[in-house]
């Protein structure tokens, strides 16, 4: 009986001294001594010691007994364990509050349930991997909820692909406060998921935050001009994202301006997609003029959307100003030859762009012509590739190309096609 109370002191009592509900600091030598007076009694029984004719000993008893009633006085009447077999089954429970799933197993199955939605066993077998690709496997809003609560804490992916899951707004959501907490994921792709404009608030609201991302894919999220406006102050404030894709959105007008705006000040990026979007117009200059103040992107695709004669000025003037850019994507833009020879004054004077797509744009021969010429009249051009895809040139073209080419040894060209090189033979 004095040993199971005297193992129950021990293993109470160290908790009660920290709350400051027990002895105070002049108390604690007494507790000592009663320790050292204790390892004597644990040499014998009760049976015994009663039994000694020695009455010391039985007097010792007797005074501990009595200090032990006072200690759980103290203690304010709290229980304590006696046996053996309850003192090992207290220990099995402290140990299974101590518990930590490192895997995040536990607490997925627990979200899933609480969200009613199926677990994904893909994302059970692969969650300690480095990379996570889940694309295509409908997750919706209520299952990207639930992939983001281990996501939190996760430790081990690197890379995130949840391309194509229809998460939604909802899902982004979570998806974007999970990114607020984790500082491991540098790369995210959640293209083709209808984030709309609900999930790019989000989404802008985490990159203010976050400082570890580098890679996002916005592709194909129906975003509009509203979710330029949120995304603008993101990209100025968040400096750690180098990768950007906003291509196959909605983006308009509005867009390009506070797009313009926000690269001009932006000090992160490298690359940006605004492939297949409805930039024209007045959006269209003002991006161009973002692109000319922008001193970090090395690339920038514009491809598919309407710069027209006005952008295609505008980019040439942004040439002349950029000292960083190394390509360039303008294809299918509506620019019409006017716009090619202007672009060619930028190209010109430019040190630093190597690859310039203008391919599938109305600029005929004439706009080829006199870009190609700009590369020959630059002896500190570093163009190697000039892309004319679907435009058919004539004889001049390619003389001049064969005269450029010795200047240039690196330096190629691809064009449609040349006039009359298919003609019919003579019978």
């Amino acid at each position: 009986m004095v040993l199971g109370k005297k193992l129950a002191k021990e293993t109470l009592l160290p908790p009660v001294l920290e709350d400051g509900d027990a002895e105070t600091e002049s108390e604690k030598p007494q507790l000592g001594e009663q320790r050292a007076s204790g390892a004597e009694v644990d040499m014998r029984g009760p049976k015994d010691q009663r039994s000694c004719p020695e009455g010391n000993v039985l007097d010792r008893g007797e005074r501990e007994e009595e200090e032990e009633e006072n200690e759980e006085e103290e203690l304010g009447g709290l229980e304590c364990v006696i046996s053996d077999e309850d003192y090992d089954t207290d220990l099995e429970l402290k140990d299974k509050r101590e518990a930590y799933d490192p895997t995040g197993q536990t607490c997925y199955m627990e979200a899933c349930e609480a969200l009613q939605v199926v677990p994904a066993s893909y994302f059970l077998r692969h969650m300690q991997n480095s990379e996570l690709s889940m694309m295509h496997r409908g997750l919706g809003p209520q299952g990207t909820k639930a992939l983001a609560v281990p996501l939190v804490t996760n430790t081990s992916i690197l890379r995130l692909n949840l391309r194509d899951n229809w998460m939604e707004g909802m899902g982004g959501a979570a998806i974007a406060e999970m990114l607020k907490e984790n500082c491991y994921i540098t790369e995210v792709d959640l293209s083709d998921n209808n984030l709309g404009d609900y999930g790019t608030r989000a989404i802008a609201g985490m990159l203010k935050e976050n400082s570890t991302l580098a890679s996002l894919n916005l592709s194909g999220n129906n975003f509009t001009d509203r979710s330029a406006e949120h995304l603008g102050p993101a990209l100025i404030t968040n400096s750690k994202l180098q990768h950007l894709d906003l291509s196959h959105n909605a983006l308009g007008e509005c867009a390009g301006q506070s797009l313009g705006d926000s690269l001009s000040e932006n000090t992160g990026l490298r690359s940006i997609s605004l492939a297949w979007n409805c930039i024209r117009g007045r959006g269209a200059v003002m991006l161009a003029n973002g692109l000319g103040g922008n001193i970090f992107l090395r690339t920038v695709d514009l491809s598919f959307n309407g710069f027209g004669k006005e952008g295609a000025i505008a980019l040439g003037q942004a040439l002349k100003e950029n000292t960083v850019l190394e390509e360039l994507n303008v294809s299918s833009n509506r620019i019409p030859p006017e716009g090619a020879i202007h672009l060619a004054m930028g190209i010109k004077v430019n040190k630093t762009i190597k690859s310039l797509n203008m391919g599938r744009n109305p600029i005929q021969n004439a706009g080829c012509y006199g870009i190609l010429k700009s590369v020959q009249e630059n002896p500190d051009s570093a163009m190697e590739e000039l892309i004319f895809t679907d435009i058919t040139v004539n004889q001049d073209f390619e003389d001049l190309y064969t005269a450029v080419k010795e200047m240039f040894p690196a330096l190629t060209v691809n064009r449609g096609g040349r006039v009359g090189a298919f003609k019919k033979a003579k019978a």
